[in-house]
């Protein structure tokens, strides 16, 4: 069917609701170009191919769009004015729900008013979305930002399946119940009929939230909630782990210009015995603090000489207008000035920061410049750089030592697990990883870039859909 909304909106079948729209463009004047990142990989074709809908915010703020066609997809704006943006996304999704379900590794604040705009937002996105679908369609709702929107969209189109997908870790129990608004949430997830989680301990920790205060009963990750006609219907609570386009990786890392680029990059750095790499959005639950305390230990206790090994830290900007992250980024500056004073020589230095985000070809170089791969991330729901660094190294060599805290950790077994919260163990971890044997890295490497082609993100949104569409309308 085809989805061409015009102002007389026609319908589409499957619809797609996140946050932002999967383009966006600097300036009102620009052309709109396709947004890098897994999500817009995954959905694209399934959108292309059912002639499918996407709504989002365009990513300027009062900005009023009409709905357009953009690569195949119908792309339906949602308008969010300069206070929304700053209430409803930089406050209540990036500073009450995204320290809470990162375990409170920063503190969460919990304001009424963010509270009103986050309710006031989603029900926008919910109406956009009932107007847009066909009758019976399926709509797949993506992450804390809209977590809302299954339960209004129900109460507007109850003819429609709706899945939903979280992203980020959900918390434990403890943890999520200190929001006030807890009950509004579980509410606003349990109108879909598949709720989908990174880890099988995020769809168990959800399941004990609904449990505990709702008591709707819960069995092997099916929840049966009450409907408004006094009868029951199940949403089922599960883990899909999320993945990456993982041939799209081993095809531009077989490219001679990306090698000759990554040879140009280990040059660049003084052609060191070993490369440690880590990128990260510059933000508190990666743990880069942890990370180069380690290092720089290494190199203070002389386990490391500055002359044969070399750190380089991308750190990509992140929510710069949010206290903490400014905070965040003088803290990590102030420690990469330090150990690079008291390490670095006139012809190598201990780490080389870069605090901005590169294209995919240039990090395809990095990865396969890096001798190991360092994920030290104190909470995160996947972490597909993990992936993208596996995916990447089509030589079969490199050693990736990975939080044990990330979703990645339980599919990616071959990794050097570490606890990033204790440095004497994250310190022997990386000695390890450097002083591994080759056949040793090859045997650990060829598991885990199976396991990563086995389950890419293809067969991750065919996953989720396939059970979405099993639902019985």
């Amino acid at each position: 069917m085809s989805a061409h909304t015009d102002r007389a909106g026609a319908k589409a079948d499957v619809v797609v609701v996140s946050n932002r729209l999967p383009v966006d463009r600097s300036d009102p004047e620009d052309e709109w170009r396709r947004s890098p990142g897994g999500l817009v990989a995954a959905l694209e074709p399934v959108l292309q191919s059912t002639g499918g809908a996407w709504v989002g915010w365009p990513g300027q703020p009062d900005a009023e769009v009409a709905p357009f066609r953009f690569d195949g997809m119908e792309l339906v704006p949602v308008a969010l004015s300069a206070e929304d943006i700053e209430l409803y996304y930089e406050g209540f999704s990036n500073d009450t729900v995204w320290p809470l379900y990162h375990d409170v590794i920063s503190p969460p604040a919990f304001h009424r008013e963010w509270w009103d705009a986050y309710v006031r937002v989603n029900e926008r996105f919910a109406r956009a979305a009932a107007s847009v679908a066909a009758p019976d369609a399926t709509v797949w709702v993506q992450d804390y930002q809209l977590q809302l929107v299954p339960q209004l969209l129900r109460e507007l189109r109850p003819d429609v399946v709706i899945g939903y997908f979280h992203h980020i870790p959900f918390p434990a129990y403890g943890i999520y119940a200190q929001l006030p608004w807890r009950r509004q949430v579980l509410s606003g997830l349990l109108g879909a009929d598949v709720i989908g989680f990174q880890r099988v301990a995020d769809a168990g920790n959800f399941a004990r939230a609904v449990r505990r205060q709702l008591g709707y009963e819960t069995k092997a990750g099916a929840i049966r909630v009450p409907t408004e006609d006094g009868g029951v219907r199940t949403a089922v609570a599960k883990a899909y782990p999320i993945s990456i386009d993982a041939a799209a990786y081993d095809e531009l890392a077989r490219r001679p210009d990306v090698q000759a680029r990554a040879r140009e990059i280990r040059a660049s750095l003084g052609d060191p015995a070993t490369v440690l790499f880590g990128v990260d959005r510059l933000d508190y639950t990666k743990g880069i603090g942890h990370r180069l305390k380690a290092y720089g230990e290494l190199l203070a206790d002389d386990r490391l000489d500055v002359e044969d090994v070399t750190l380089v830290q991308v750190a990509s900007p992140s929510r710069e207008r949010v206290a903490a992250y400014m905070q965040l980024r003088d803290e990590i500056e102030l420690t990469v000035g330090r150990i690079n004073g008291d390490h670095d020589t006139v012809g190598h230095t201990a780490i080389r920061y870069l605090h901005h985000s590169y294209p995919r070809e240039e990090m395809v170089a990095l990865y396969l410049a890096a001798d190991v791969m360092l994920v030290t991330a104190l909470r995160d729901g996947m972490n597909l750089v993990a992936k993208e660094y596996v995916a990447s190294r089509v030589d079969g060599r490199g050693v990736l030592v990975l939080s044990e805290f990330t979703g990645a950790a339980d599919e990616l077994t071959q990794a050097i697990r570490v606890n990033p919260h204790d440095i004497e163990g994250l310190k022997d971890a990386i000695m390890t990883a450097i002083e591994m044997p080759e056949d040793e890295q090859r045997r650990r490497m060829r598991a885990l870039r199976r396991r990563v082609r086995d389950h890419d993100v293809a067969d991750w949104s065919r996953s989720f859909l396939g059970d979405l569409d099993s639902v019985t309308r």
